[in-house]
C-alpha cells in the first residue's frame, strides 16, 4: 500500500462518531463558517483516513477519522494555469494546466518558472524556480521545481534514484488489444526536431514504456503509462509506434482530436525528498473529459 508523503502542514483530527455526508458533519462539528468550510474543502484541507477529499457529499461512516488543515493558505498565488499542491523551503509541486510552457522559450512566453518566481518575489521568498524536468505545454499535470541551485543539483544528478513512481494517463486513439505491455526501444531527433524510434541502437537514447489499459471504448481507449525512462516525446513516440497515438497530438497523431486537447496527463509523482529523504507521494485526478469518454 502507498504511503502518502508527511507534510509540514499542521492538522487538527477529529473521529467520526455517525454517519453522515462530509460537509454535513464538517459545518456541525467545526466552528468555521459555510464558505470558509466550503474553501478549505476545495483547497484541498480536508483529509478522511490520510487521504484528501474534496468531494462535499463524501459519505463519512462511524470511526473514520476527519483531518482538518490548520494553515492559512497563500493568497499571493493565484494563476488560472499552475496550482501549488505542495511548497517547502527547498522544494515546490505544482499542477500545471494544458497552453503554458515549464519554462521560458522565446520572448515573453507564458511559462510555469515565471509565475513561480512572480509568487516567490510577492510573498518575500528570496528563491527563484529551479527547472528540473519538463512537461510539454499541452502536457497537463504534476511537476516539481527547486527553489535554490544546491536542490536542483541533486534533483538532477540523482533524478532516476531519487524519482521511484512517475505516471502518465492518456486517451489513445482506437481500441487497446493488449491490458498491458512494454515497449522499448531507442529514441532519436532528427533535424527538424521529430523524435523518430528504431528497434536498433540508432545513436539515441534507449526509452523504456510501461503501459496499463484502464478502459477501452471501439474508438479510444485510456491508458496509463509508467516511466522507466523519461525521454523526450517518450509517451507519445511509443503510443505512436504501439498503433494507437495519443488524441489530439499534432506531431505524432493521426487527426483524432476529441477533446481539443492533447490528451495527455501526468498525474502521479512519486519521490525521496532529497534533502529530508522522507517519501514524497502525489496524485491527482484522471482529466474529467477524460473520464466522461468511457462512462
Amino acid at each position: 500500500m502507498r504511503r502518502s508523503y508527511k507534510s509540514r502542514e499542521k492538522y487538527a483530527d477529529y473521529t467520526v462518531g455517525e454517519r453522515a455526508p462530509l460537509l454535513e458533519w464538517l459545518l456541525e462539528n467545526l466552528r468555521m463558517s459555510r464558505s470558509k468550510t466550503k474553501a478549505t474543502l476545495q483547497g484541498r484541507g480536508i483529509k478522511v483516513d490520510g487521504k484528501v477529499v474534496t468531494q462535499f457529499d463524501y459519505e463519512l461512516l462511524p470511526g473514520m477519522r476527519v483531518s482538518v488543515s490548520q494553515s492559512k493558505k497563500n493568497d499571493m498565488f493565484k494563476s488560472r494555469y499552475v496550482k501549488i499542491v505542495y511548497e517547502d523551503q527547498y522544494l515546490v509541486v505544482v499542477e500545471k494546466n494544458v497552453g503554458i510552457l515549464s519554462m521560458a522559450a522565446g520572448h515573453r512566453s507564458l511559462n510555469v518558472k515565471s509565475v513561480l518566481d512572480d509568487y516567490f518575489h510577492k510573498s518575500h521568498q528570496k528563491c527563484r524556480a529551479h527547472v528540473v524536468h519538463r512537461l510539454d505545454r499541452d502536457t497537463s499535470g504534476l511537476m516539481v521545481y527547486a527553489k535554490d541551485m544546491e536542490t536542483e543539483q541533486i534533483l538532477e544528478h540523482e533524478w532516476h534514484q531519487i524519482v521511484y513512481d512517475r505516471r502518465y494517463v492518456a486517451v489513445v486513439s482506437g481500441e487497446m488489444e493488449d491490458d498491458e505491455g512494454t515497449i522499448a526501444n531507442w529514441l532519436k531527433d532528427n533535424h527538424a526536431y521529430i523524435t523518430y524510434s528504431s528497434p536498433v541502437d540508432n545513436g539515441g537514447k534507449y526509452a523504456v514504456t510501461h503501459f496499463h489499459t484502464l478502459a477501452r471504448t471501439a474508438d479510444h481507449s485510456l491508458v496509463e503509462y509508467r516511466l522507466e525512462t523519461g525521454r523526450k516525446n517518450q509517451i507519445r513516440v511509443h503510443s505512436a509506434d504501439m498503433g494507437h497515438p495519443v488524441c489530439g497530438d499534432v506531431k505524432y497523431g493521426n487527426g483524432d482530436d476529441p477533446l481539443h486537447r492533447l490528451c495527455l496527463h501526468a498525474y502521479v509523482l512519486c519521490f525521496y525528498h532529497p534533502v529530508t529523504h522522507e517519501r514524497m507521494e502525489f496524485d491527482t485526478p484522471i482529466p474529467v473529459g477524460f473520464r466522461n469518454m468511457f462512462k
